[in-house]
């Protein structure tokens, strides 16, 4: 029975396999994004995920107990100076794993395993709110519509002042048309 033996061991022996995970987590810390397999995405994600919570805190400890893990001073150094600074407020979910489709070659499922707060995509900033625009009109640019509204209210001042002019003459014409009645009786 393999019962609680929940670890992915991948198709390697343990020395192959831990060598291959520090490998692919130096790379990730370097490109802040690979492709991969999704086996190997999830399994680097137990592995790193750990690491970059290490990391939040600088001291000497962390470091040789990351430097046990990842061989790379390099890698090791940008995780600490950089990675972990942009971390720092989040309380873990480092790492998000996005699925691809299959490989052409061997049909095998392949995943982006990517930094979270390096991705550009997914940005947290809010968007400006656009106005909510009708859609019985035309869709127009911003340009179109700016030069429209100029026509529509040019028309609307026009029309105003012709309006007073109409009611005046239609008055008029009243008027006299009221002082002809009178005198036809």
């Amino acid at each position: 029975m393999r019962h609680r033996k929940k670890f992915n061991h991948l198709g390697r022996k343990k020395g192959h396999r831990s060598s291959m995970l520090a490998n692919m987590a130096c790379s990730l810390i370097y490109h802040k994004r690979i492709n991969t397999t999704v086996a190997k995405a999830k399994a680097l994600k137990r592995f790193i995920e750990p690491l970059i919570t290490k990391s939040k805190s600088d001291t000497t400890h962390n470091r040789r107990i990351v430097f046990s893990r990842i061989k790379q001073k390099n890698a090791i150094s940008e995780l600490f100076r950089e990675i972990s600074v942009k971390v720092a407020d989040r309380p873990g979910g480092y790492t998000r794993v996005v699925r691809l489709g299959n490989r052409l070659g061997d049909n095998a499922e392949m995943a982006m395993i990517e930094l979270v707060d390096y991705n550009d995509v997914f940005s947290h900033e809010k968007k400006q709110k656009s106005t909510r625009r009708s859609r019985r009109g035309s869709k127009n640019t911003n340009e179109s519509k700016s030069s429209n509204e100029l026509a529509s209210n040019a028309e609307e001042t026009s029309a105003a002042k012709e309006a007073p002019a109409a009611e005046e003459a239609r008055a008029v014409k009243d008027s006299s048309s009221k002082k002809e009645k009178p005198s036809s009786k």
